[in-house]
């Protein structure tokens, strides 16, 4: 069952495809794991573990994991997602690329 949604997270969700940059490696993790604990689809408790050689998939659950353990609720979760992409679409800029 997916989590509810804000409107500003939706809006967050799309509009962090028109950044006229890429965020950071550290940025994008930490936008994965607000965008996961948000949506709660799947939970993390239920979330398939990545395989051993799966660098990347082991650095996007554990910045999810850091989430779960500040005890960062789904709704938290949404609106420090709709704030981080608000300030980076002024620190990168916006708009079709």
């Amino acid at each position: 069952v997916r989590q509810s949604q804000s409107l500003a997270f939706q809006r967050a969700t799309k509009d962090i495809h028109h950044l006229k940059v890429r965020p950071t490696d550290e940025e994008m993790l930490e936008l994965y794991a607000l965008y996961k604990q948000g949506i709660q689809d799947p939970p993390f408790a239920t979330a398939t573990t990545p395989g051993a050689f799966d660098l990347l998939g082991k650095a996007k659950i554990n910045a999810w994991e850091r989430i779960v353990d500040e005890g960062v609720t789904a709704e938290q979760a949404q609106e420090t997602y709709a704030v981080l992409v608000d300030s980076l679409k002024v620190k990168y800029g916006f708009g079709q690329r």
